[in-house]
């Protein structure tokens, strides 16, 4: 089974971007073998794979959360229009995080089973 997950809030502020990584981890750990989860970052969650983020000890890190969705089978992508709109084109990303395009994502919602927007 496919299942996409879309992000589009920035990583701190709102918990939308940490919700939806608690359930693609979850995915990853309890279905790895039947599940095929992907992540694609948009707008402000373009950010999210930004490399370097330190939080406080006891605070989420996104940077972290997005590692552990890597290392757990997930594969993600960030929006490049998005990127580019906020500057962080070029910037250092997740390791294994790449830059997208529409039309990969359009791939993704038309072979995905299942697909979460937050």
């Amino acid at each position: 089974m496919k299942t996409l997950i879309i992000i589009n809030d920035a990583p701190y502020g709102t918990e939308k971007a940490y919700n939806a990584l608690r359930i693609a981890n979850q995915l990853g750990r309890d279905y790895k073998e039947e599940m095929d989860v992907r992540i694609f970052l948009m707008a402000d969650a373009a950010t999210c794979a930004l490399a370097g983020q330190e939080t406080p000890d006891g605070y989420y890190n996104i940077e972290r959360m997005l590692k552990l969705s890597l290392a757990k089978g997930a594969q993600i992508k960030i929006c490049g229009t998005c990127a580019t709109a906020r500057g962080i084109k070029d910037a250092e990303f997740v390791k294994g995080a790449d830059l997208g395009t529409m039309k990969e994502l359009a791939e993704w919602i038309a072979i995905s089973d299942k697909v979460m927007t937050f």
